[in-house]
């Protein structure tokens, strides 16, 4: 194997490579990268880890370290560089510029941030601190019930003042504190914890009995397209091996957060979760793919697996955590699967799809982290537990991400097909005072937003296209607005996000989004030339995201016209 490398996983002779092209690795950079990278592989798809390591060590990725990683790695310069580019977390410098300060500080302008103004946050920073530390715009980081949110480095600060976030700048508290309420190990151990997974690699469990029984309970996927999670590894079962399962947990949904506050207080239930989907289907490999904003999510999900994996219940499959670098679109499944391969986040064309061609070529069965949570519950339970939760006639449970408007935000678990009066008065709280409800975004900046008259149609697949077929629960990130909110200034709060996060592989959504905005930023909306172009971006875009952006600006044509009056 000496004489070849690992080139898009296919072996090819280093002679028919040629000698490499353009600038050579800086002497001083390549021996910096060399002991950054220690004796970690050097296989292509732990690029983005890489770059990681560059990135968190120095606060930058210089010229002169691209050129070394790719001579290290044996990958071409250029293809570092379209991958360090291409997420919004590696700071690449180009020569000739200066490096950026040595303390960032993100402010969040997403929409819940934008009703609890992160404008004049912002200008408050730029006015207080501006001297000392950058301070950037981002999207959502998962942080949506305590708006406004700031990031001083990885180190998140919710209910975000000058003041506050001058202390953390003061103590260069630039990592996070963490919880202290995750249950560990021993403690998820000592309540039964891995039990059924014992049960079912030792042959205690059936494979059959388990597909059942997630059918019976109608259990579906919650990262947004809720596809039945029992037909899915069903089918998994039918493609040729070796398998893989992908978790996704970059939740970059605008107004979502919900997959974090199970991770951050009890990772042992969906490791064990998705652990017995790999057993399910017979998978030697696990990936775990963490958005990167969820930097204590992050250390608590490296200690949990250190913990399995040094007191193991039974045999376990290889386990592998991918850090994300702040793309949105990588929580499309494809593009999720793109960037564990070490590549820039570009959604597929479909066919096939990821349960057919997945990582590395392989049949893959991907879910999100919250489907994966509720394994156990429900193969303990059993089906009809789970499955009688709902109202209206719907099933199971949701949990709702839930900011805005209410006293108490934050994650609520309530019974699938509650409606959004219901959830506000019986689990937030009630509306803040004096604020009405006015409208509401039922999943996110991609759901779409309901106006008031729409708070008694139940939440759930399915349900709220009844109502309008260009809304849709999602992730059940709810967003509520109230009479002393624009909800056309929330629909262009979520286009800028729509633009800012296109990958730009397809035109439709690249040149869309972006016409999108400067028609919404008009005084007067042309109406008829948004619906032109919003037809165009969901009949021609290659994925969810340029499919569901016009969602937003339809619904206040449709249900808000007085704003446009």
């Amino acid at each position: 194997m000496s004489d070849t490398r690992k080139v898009r996983n296919v072996m090819v002779p280093l002679r028919q490579l040629g000698k490499p092209k353009g600038r050579s690795a800086d002497a001083a950079a390549l021996e910096a990268v060399r002991v950054l990278l220690g004796d970690c592989p050097r296989d292509a798809d732990l690029l983005i880890e890489h770059l990681h390591r560059i990135q968190d060590h120095f606060g930058q990725i210089s010229a002169d370290h691209l050129v070394a990683l790719a001579r290290e790695m044996k990958l071409a310069p250029a293809e570092v560089y379209e991958v360090a580019t291409f997420y919004h977390h590696f700071d690449v410098v180009k020569e000739g510029t200066s490096p950026p300060a040595a303390i960032t500080v993100r402010v969040c302008d997403s929409i819940t941030c934008e009703l609890y103004g992160c404008d004049d946050l912002v200008r408050s920073l730029e006015e207080g601190i501006g001297d000392r530390v950058r301070i950037q715009r981002v999207p959502c980081v998962g942080r949506c019930y305590e708006a406004p949110v700031a990031v001083v480095g990885r180190n998140q600060v919710g209910h975000a003042t000058l003041e506050r976030v001058r202390r953390a700048v003061d103590a260069r508290a630039v990592v996070p504190d963490l919880p202290l309420d995750t249950v560990h190990y021993g403690s998820y151990r000592a309540a039964g914890g891995y039990q059924l997974l014992a049960g079912c690699v030792e042959g205690r469990r059936d494979v059959e009995e388990i597909l059942t029984t997630l059918e019976s309970a109608k259990l579906r996927g919650m990262g947004g397209a809720g596809f039945p999670a029992g037909r899915k590894w069903r089918a998994l079962r039918d493609q040729p091996e070796p398998r893989y399962v992908a978790i996704n947990v970059d939740e970059g949904e605008p107004g979502t957060f919900k997959d974090r506050y199970y991770l951050e207080r009890d990772p042992h239930r969906f490791i064990e979760g998705t652990l017995i989907g790999a057993w399910a289907i017979t998978a030697p490999d696990v990936w775990i793919y963490l958005r990167d904003e969820y930097a204590a999510a992050e250390q608590i999900l490296h200690r949990a697996i250190a913990e399995l994996q040094a007191d193991p219940p039974c045999a376990l499959p290889r386990i592998h955590i991918r850090r994300g670098a702040g793309a949105y679109i990588c929580g499309e499944e494809s593009a999720l699967i793109e960037s564990i391969e070490g590549k820039r986040g570009m959604p597929r064309l479909r066919p096939p799809l990821v349960a057919q061609v997945g990582i590395f070529g392989r049949p893959t069965l991907e879910q999100n982290l919250e489907t994966m949570h509720w394994i156990r519950d429900v193969l303990e339970k059993g089906a009809d537990w789970f499955a009688d939760h709902g109202r209206n006639g719907r099933h199971g449970l949701r949990s709702f991400s839930v900011s805005g408007r209410v006293c108490r935000p934050g994650v609520h678990l309530a019974p699938a097909g509650i409606t959004l009066r219901e959830l506000i008065d019986e689990f937030c709280g009630g509306m803040e005072a004096g604020h009405a409800l006015y409208g509401f975004f039922p999943g996110g900046a991609s759901g779409g937003i309901l106006p008031a008259r729409a708070a008694d149609v139940p939440l759930d697949f399915d349900t709220i296209q009844e109502f309008d077929r260009n809304c849709f629960i999602g992730s059940a990130a709810v967003i509520v607005l109230s009479d002393r909110d624009s909800v056309r200034r929330a629909a262009l709060n979520a286009m800028r996000f729509f633009r800012h996060e296109s990958c730009g592989q397809c035109t439709p959504c690249r040149v869309g989004t972006a016409k999108a905005v400067d028609l919404m930023e008009q005084d007067h909306w042309d109406t008829d030339l948004l619906e032109e172009l919003s037809l165009c971006m969901v009949d021609a875009s290659i994925c969810g995201l340029g499919q569901a952006a016009p969602n937003p600006l339809r619904s206040v044509i449709t249900h808000f016209p007085e704003e446009l009056a």
